[in-house]
């Protein structure tokens, strides 16, 4: 069962946050589940968005907020953030145009420093930090940004299958067909699972596990099954990160940092062995038989992968 807390972002832009595991006593939750939650939604208490939950405070369980990728949500989290909450307070993060988290029409509200502040804000009012930060893709660029920006919020840093180099203005346009080619609205579930783990031109051979993966974030329309978040502001939410490299915030992140990569992910291993070069306290990690989705494709690998690394901050 994940419970969920509501926070407030930069701008006063609500965002949903998924805590996995017993809250502490007191705590003002909604238990229910992602995929339950409806966008409205206020705690069962009564508590409206905006609420906070206090934290464990001393001799609590350490910290982990969880950072999905672009078109992810928090519930993608859930198998690590239950297998994390025997021995931490794990809670992924829902951010902004995605899952139930509001989605600002503005195209303003999609910089980098929105979504940075936004973790800076759900870090403070759930009471978690310093805590371990762990993302995928676009969310571990936030991480890292994050870390770099508030060294006293960030205690450990967990990067998956994120590029520091600049992608581009040609990867933009990629992304632009690519999303026009969606056979959107999909008739079934079935259908989105089997377009993105077979039919999109974009998989090199059947991969249950990215359909799944997208069938996550598809909600029913009086039409069919459409993505729960705006394509467009997924587009400008990238536009603001592609076209710049990222190499000096990385150097600045003081805290223990790993670096894990799926073998046949978008993070080339000569990328991440600079990677870990450049972070002042760098490790690196790889998974066999993963691509991008590494957490998905392969959860007990990822586990093995992260588990000894997350071990030594307890430990130290």
């Amino acid at each position: 069962m994940a419970r969920r807390i509501d926070v407030t972002g930069a701008g006063g832009v609500r965002l949903a946050a998924w805590e996995f595991g017993d809250p502490p006593k007191n705590s003002r939750t909604h238990e229910t589940t992602p995929d339950a939650a409806a966008p409205g939604d206020t705690a069962a208490d009564g508590t409206a968005p905006g609420d906070t939950a206090p934290s464990y405070g001393a001799g609590g369980l350490p910290g982990v907020l969880l950072l999905h990728g672009l078109m992810g949500r928090a519930s993608h989290w859930a198998p690590t953030a239950r297998w994390l909450s025997a021995r931490h307070r794990a809670v992924a993060l829902d951010q902004r145009g995605h899952g139930r988290s509001d989605k600002p029409p503005r195209a303003a509200a999609y910089t980098r420093e929105a979504y940075v502040e936004d973790v800076e804000s759900a870090l403070e009012q759930l009471g978690l930090g310093p805590a371990v930060l762990i993302g995928h893709a676009m969310g571990a660029l936030t991480a890292w940004q994050l870390a770099a920006k508030r060294p006293d919020l960030v205690r450990g840093l967990i990067i998956c299958d994120m590029r520091a180099s600049a992608l581009g203005g040609a990867s933009q346009h990629t992304w632009t067909e690519w999303f026009r080619a969606w056979p959107v609205p999909f008739a079934t579930l079935a259908d989105v699972r089997k377009w993105f783990g077979e039919d999109d031109p974009w998989v090199e051979r059947p991969n249950p596990a990215r359909g799944e993966f997208y069938a996550e974030v598809m909600a029913e329309s009086p039409d069919g099954w459409r993505p729960v978040f705006e394509p467009a502001q997924m587009l400008r939410s990238r536009e603001t990160w592609v076209h710049d490299a990222h190499w000096e915030e990385l150097a600045q992140v003081r805290c223990p940092t790993l670096v894990v990569r799926g073998l046949d992910g978008e993070l080339g291993r000569a990328e991440a062995q600079e990677m870990v070069r450049v972070l002042p306290r760098g490790q690196y990690a790889e998974v066999a038989d993963a691509g991008h989705l590494v957490h998905y494709d392969q959860p007990e690998a990822w586990r093995a992968a992260i588990e000894p690394f997350l071990d030594s901050l307890r430990e130290g």
